[in-house]
């Protein structure tokens, strides 16, 4: 808590940059969370436990993310597909993957075949559980 991380963090690697600005919104007990590209550049793990963490500290807040790792908002209530600026699709993701011809269903095949079945039975699971995360 003590330690001097410089001017701007400028100590600190963009991940650890990342991950202390998480601490502040979980310590805050922010009700609203905005990510943009939020564990982008942490490794696979520490994304998996950063967005178990969000699921389960910020489980009844607003969350707005902007993602390129489609397992990090595969479970959210709903997702905007942008295309160049614009919005292409936006709804529930089980519901956008129904659409073969879809730009979310395009995006979770080019994943490959075992990341898009994962991709997919997660949407649907959470669909299911009604999960409300973001």
């Amino acid at each position: 808590m003590d330690t001097d991380v410089g001017e701007g963090g400028g100590s600190l690697s963009v991940g650890q940059r990342q991950l202390l600005c998480f601490a502040r919104a979980v310590l805050r007990g922010s009700k609203i969370l905005v990510m943009d590209e939020c564990t982008a550049n942490v490794d696979v793990e520490t994304d998996a436990l950063l967005q178990s963490m969000v699921r389960r500290i910020f489980a009844d807040c607003t969350i707005f993310t902007i993602a390129h790792r489609l397992a990090t908002v595969i479970d959210y209530d709903k997702i905007a597909v942008l295309d160049s600026g614009r919005l292409v699709e936006y709804g529930a993701p089980a519901t956008l993957l129904r659409d073969p011809s879809g730009r979310l269903s395009a995006l979770v095949e080019q994943t490959g075949p075992t990341m898009a079945a994962h991709l997919r039975q997660a949407a649907v699971a959470a669909a299911e559980k009604g999960v409300r995360v973001g």
